[in-house]
């Protein structure tokens, strides 16, 4: 059987009043996993336009987007499922209403945070190395979440 190819993902880290925008991963809370907005890229759309749309639909706002900061791969051995995803700093767009209710239009998120880099690190979250890019100060991060086998 022939492995499926990666699905590629866009996600953004939102940095604001020293507070990073999570969301849950899971719908209607199946697990306390918190991540970045983001979501599957489109084919024929630019990876900044599917960040701009995935960040309206999964939290109502607006955003520019900035550099890539972190590349990271996860996979689902017993499934197959592989994804890529790339990170980008991103900033809430100048004059961007705030909602405070919204609805995914695909209903996965379903809450938001804005987590300090202290309550991060007590929140179930992934990537592993999100803390250090959203509240680091290095360059651009790759973090595949597996060992590399030789």
């Amino acid at each position: 059987m022939r492995p499926k190819s990666p699905r590629l993902a866009v996600r953004a880290i939102i940095v604001e009043d020293d507070r990073l925008l999570m969301v849950n991963a899971f719908p209607d809370g199946q697990s306390p996993l918190m991540c970045v907005p983001g979501g599957g890229v489109n084919v024929g759309t630019s990876l900044p336009d599917n960040l701009i749309r995935e960040v309206f639909e999964e939290t109502g706002l607006h955003v520019t987007v900035g550099a890539p900061c972190l590349l990271n791969e996860f996979h689902d051995p017993e499934s197959q499922f592989h994804q890529v995803d790339v990170f980008f700093h991103c900033t809430l767009a100048v004059g961007s209403p705030r909602p405070t209710a919204w609805t995914d239009p695909e209903a996965i998120v379903t809450e938001r945070r804005w987590l300090t880099a202290e309550a991060l690190a007590q929140t179930p979250h992934k990537p592993d190395s999100l803390g250090d890019v959203a509240f680091g100060t290095g360059g651009i991060s790759y973090d595949p979440l597996e060992l590399l086998v030789r």
